[in-house]
Parts: C-alpha cells; sequence; structure tokens
C-alpha cells in the first residue's frame, strides 16, 4: 500500500515537473518539440547520456593524468620539491580546513594562545601546511587535462557554430523561436560539455584543494543548471554561445597554470597578462552585452518559468565573472607593483 502510495506521489511530481507552462511560453506544449519530417528538436531525456558520459570522462582523465599528462610533466621539467611536513596540531588544522590558509594577524593572535606557540612558530606552521596542498606535479597534470578539453572543446563548438547566422549576430538567437531545429554538432558538443562539467563536479572531492573550491562548486552548478534548462526549453543557441566564450578563457587559464607549475615564469606571466586582458573582455563586456542583452530584451513571446530561471542563473553566473575579475585585477596589479605573479598561492 505504502509502496503504491509513493508510486503515485512520484507520478504526480514527474507529471507537475514537467507541466508545459514551465517549459514553453503560453500556447505551446511538449507535442510541439516532438520530431517529425526529419527534423530534430531537444527532448530531456536526450540528456540522461551525460551520466554515462560524465563516468567515462572520470576514466579517461585519469588515465590521460597517468600516462600522457606525467610523460608532460617530465618534458618540461615539473618537479614536486621535498616539502617539510606540518607538525600534528588540531587547534590550527580546524582553523586551517575552515577559515583561512593564511590567518590574519588578530586571528593568529588568538591561536597562538589557543596552541602555546609563538606567532613565529605558527606562522611556519601555516606556511608548510600551505605547502602541503600545493604539490605541483598533480597540479600540474590536472590541468593539462582540463587544457586539453577547454582546447577541443572551444575549437570544436567554434567548428560547428562557425556557420550560424547567430553566431555572428547573437540578437537573432529567438528569431523563429521555439521551431528551431537541433543540429547533430550542437548536439553532440551540448552532451559532452555538460557531461565534463558533471565529471568535475564528480572529481572534485578528489582534486587539489583550492582557495576557491566553494566558488568552483557554485560555478559548475550554475552551468550545469543553465545548461538543463537551456537544454529542455530550446535556449541551445543562447546556451552555445555562453559555452563558447567562456572555453576560450579557460584554454589560456589552464595554459598558464601549466607553465606556471613547470617554472616557466615569462611564459606563465605573458600568458597570464593574456588570459586576464580576454577573461574581463569576455566576460565583463561580451557576455553581459551579448549573452544577457540578448535574452533580456531579444527574446519576444510571453516570459515563462523556464525563461525566469535561464535570466537567473545568467545574472549569478556573471556574479561570478565580476567576483573573479576583481581577483584577477587584484594579482595584474599585484604582478605590476611587485613584479611577483601571485596567481596560485
Amino acid at each position: 500500500m505504502l509502496n503504491l502510495l509513493f508510486q503515485r506521489m512520484l507520478s504526480n511530481l514527474y507529471q507537475w515537473f514537467w507541466k508545459d507552462e514551465f517549459w514553453f511560453p503560453a500556447g505551446y506544449t511538449w507535442t510541439d518539440m516532438e520530431d517529425a519530417n526529419g527534423v530534430t528538436y531537444p527532448h530531456p531525456k536526450d540528456l540522461l547520456a551525460t551520466i554515462p558520459l560524465a563516468f567515462i570522462l572520470v576514466i579517461v582523465r585519469y588515465s590521460f593524468e597517468r600516462t600522457i599528462g606525467i610523460h608532460l610533466s617530465r618534458i618540461m621539467g615539473v618537479r614536486d620539491h621535498i616539502r617539510l611536513k606540518a607538525a600534528p596540531n588540531p587547534n590550527l588544522e580546524s582553523f586551517f580546513q575552515t577559515q583561512s590558509w593564511n590567518p590574519k594577524e588578530a586571528q593568529l593572535s588568538l591561536l597562538v594562545n589557543q596552541c602555546g606557540l609563538s606567532v613565529r612558530q605558527a606562522q611556519c606552521w601555516f606556511h608548510y601546511r600551505r605547502n602541503q596542498e600545493q604539490p605541483n606535479l598533480t597540479k600540474f597534470c590536472e590541468s593539462s587535462w582540463r587544457f586539453l578539453f577547454y582546447f577541443s572543446s572551444f575549437f570544436g563548438g567554434l567548428f560547428t557554430l562557425y556557420n550560424e547566422t547567430w553566431f555572428w549576430e547573437p540578437t537573432t538567437c529567438f528569431e523563429g523561436y521555439l521551431n528551431q531545429p537541433l543540429k547533430i554538432g550542437i548536439y553532440c558538443w551540448y552532451l559532452l560539455e555538460m557531461s565534463f562539467y558533471h565529471s568535475l563536479l564528480l572529481t572534485l572531492p578528489f582534486d587539489v584543494k583550492r582557495k576557491d573550491t566553494m566558488e568552483h562548486v557554485i560555478h559548475h552548478f550554475v552551468t550545469i543548471t543553465l545548461m538543463f534548462f537551456s537544454y529542455c526549453c530550446n535556449f541551445v543557441h543562447i546556451g552555445a554561445l555562453t559555452l563558447l566564450l567562456h572555453d576560450i578563457t579557460d584554454v589560456l587559464l589552464e595554459a598558464n597554470k601549466m607553465f606556471h607549475y613547470a617554472q616557466w615564469e615569462n611564459t606563465s606571466e605573458i600568458l597570464f597578462i593574456i588570459f586576464s586582458v580576454v577573461f574581463i573582455f569576455n566576460r565583463l563586456i561580451l557576455f553581459p552585452t551579448k549573452i544577457i542583452n540578448t535574452t533580456l530584451y531579444h527574446y519576444t513571446l510571453k516570459p515563462f518559468f523556464g525563461y525566469y530561471v535561464m535570466i537567473t542563473f545568467l545574472i549569478i553566473l556573471q556574479g561570478l565573472h565580476v567576483f573573479w575579475s576583481y581577483f584577477i585585477l587584484s594579482m595584474v596589479y599585484s604582478f605590476v607593483v611587485d613584479d611577483e605573479s601571485l596567481i596560485f598561492r
């Protein structure tokens, strides 16, 4: 009896979640998205393929890192230096894990009183502990895999979208909406990108811990949600342009990291400057003016729930862009003023 009731509740929830008015403008239903006469449209069930694909990408990633990544790191001279380990200290470790890798002076004073250490001893402990979290070889292999994916994805996406009118004129993204067929190239690229971000979330607990880990979790979640709603609501054109705009900066970022871990400092510094310029231009100028502006002012049908979700998450993504831009500009300032790159500390 309980099992039957539970099944009925799930059925009702499923029907409510996929109600026409949630996913389409007034007057349109799921029947309008059915394939006919050789014309294909996006279907939510297509996205189920991203789950096994994500696990496949995880296997490919670890295989790549342990073979090609390691070999490439040796060619580029990446070495992990011998690192002194911080002595076990529960109070300092708890602070390190939950609050900050680099405590301020007031926090340090409080910690030394709790632990019976001198300020100098506490500073050395945090210095050793930070170094333990920064194995160059592991980081290099992670970045080499991401560089390979973003590089392949960007140029694959560019090749796929190059001949599309809306690629050159984003304001035409909604022309003919909702009846915009899904091309096979965009379908494959979209699913591969979504599978990749699934794989990043799967492996996040096992990756080298970074100071902006939480921001990356939010970013991956927002990206996956955007891709899900854009696919189900047939906002694929906007979604595809968003992906392409982000991939090019990620290519430069991961390349910059690889050269930094290999201690090719001159190359790393040049790439960092290029990355900073491209990041600021793409994400603070092109993204709001071409993506958000098009979605807000060139969508002509009556707004609906899926549309509002898209706008909300695009704005959240822009907020993350502003957050990261602040730190990038701070790094550029430090680089120019102090002549030393602080990007990976």
